[in-house]
């Protein structure tokens, strides 16, 4: 028999734009950020130990990588190395719908600014 987890929203830690999921909480390796964040709104400069992988879904942000500023629009993938520097804004005309994907059970960052 199949060994399987279903997390349910309600499951989810619940933000004003984000909604997140944490790998050990549920057995798993990664951790993931559902985002649906209105125009103007953004994640400051941090990093992580681990690699993130940030899924544009909808709409566009403008992304700081390191020491590069970049457009993203949707649908595109940004992957950011290990100790990057990274935060990003939704410089869009509407809501940014992206997944965040943690390399790690857990949320470890380090705020920058």
């Amino acid at each position: 028999m199949a060994e399987f987890t279903v997390v349910e929203d309600a499951q989810l830690q619940h933000f004003a734009s984000t909604r997140e999921f944490v790998g050990q909480d549920h057995g798993a390796e990664i951790c993931f950020i559902l985002v649906d964040m209105p125009p103007g709104d953004g994640v400051r400069l941090h990093k992580h130990a681990y690699a993130e992988i940030f899924i544009v879904q909808e709409g566009g942000a403008t992304f700081r990588v390191g020491s590069e500023t970049l457009e993203v629009h949707a649908p595109r993938t940004l992957i950011v190395p290990a100790g990057t520097p990274h935060g990003f804004t939704n410089t869009g005309a509407g809501r940014l719908r992206q997944v965040d994907i943690h390399q790690s059970p857990r949320f470890v960052t380090e705020w920058l600014e």
